[in-house]
């Protein structure tokens, strides 16, 4: 046993010290008593003075003690990776829920997009079911095409049926063969949408609003188009 090990065991046998003492101190009277003093006082106790039982107790008592400090090290420092990986955890589920709630706010804007865009479709009415007259006025037009194209695209559809021909069903560009409301060239392309193309407004509405669709995505894209081109 090492110098260092008796003073790491110095608290601990100071009791079994004081024990010896005095049961030397009852056998040779107060003489060993002073010496037991002395030596105690002088710091010049060696371990192999103390009895074998007590010196056992001693380094029971030490291993003891180290075994409890190592226990509450190794307590703390799981306590301390326990609290990391609780506040990782909480940080990962935070993230988790945050993108779970964008994606499901992106799936509900969606679907209010579609809801919207079926009404529109759905409160739209096709050409044929406009009575055929004789003659129609630019407000009779207008109402018929408020009732053909959706709702949001009407504002594009407008603007270029305004420049395009002021609304004038029967405009005919006397310098080409562009005729109509959208002056669809040649005109006799708007016999797809019917053969009345020349007289009824609502097929000539039909045609031009397919015709958008079809080559710009919508009216309003077609407008975007116009407006850096002035044509379509």
């Amino acid at each position: 046993m090492s110098r260092i090990s008796v003073r790491g065991f110095a608290v601990a046998s100071a009791t079994a010290v004081t024990a010896v003492g005095s049961v030397v101190g009852v056998a040779s009277g107060s003489t060993a008593q002073n010496n037991d003093v002395e030596a105690t006082a002088s710091g010049t106790t060696l371990l192999a003075d103390i009895p074998a039982g007590t010196q056992a107790q001693v380094q029971t008592a030490s291993l003891t003690q180290q075994a409890e400090t190592m226990a509450i090290a190794a307590d703390a420092s799981a306590k301390k990776d326990a609290e990391e990986a609780a506040r990782k955890a909480a940080a990962e589920t935070a993230v988790a829920k945050k993108k779970e709630a964008a994606e499901k706010a992106k799936q509900d804007a969606k679907e209010r997009a579609e809801a919207k865009a079926a009404a529109s479709r759905s409160a739209t009415r096709d050409a044929s079911s406009f009575a055929v007259q004789s003659s129609y006025t630019v407000a009779e037009v207008q109402a018929m095409a408020r009732q053909i194209v959706p709702a949001d695209q009407f504002q594009c559809f407008s603007n270029i049926v305004e420049r395009e021909s002021s609304w004038n069903y029967r405009a005919d560009n006397p310098t080409s063969d562009a005729y109509g409301l959208v002056q669809a060239l040649p005109g006799s392309k708007m016999s797809s949408a019917g053969a009345d193309w020349a007289t009824n407004p609502a097929t000539q509405i039909k045609w031009g609003l397919g015709y958008m669709d079809n080559r710009y995505g919508s009216p309003c894209g077609a407008w975007n188009f116009w407006q850096a081109n002035h044509w379509y």
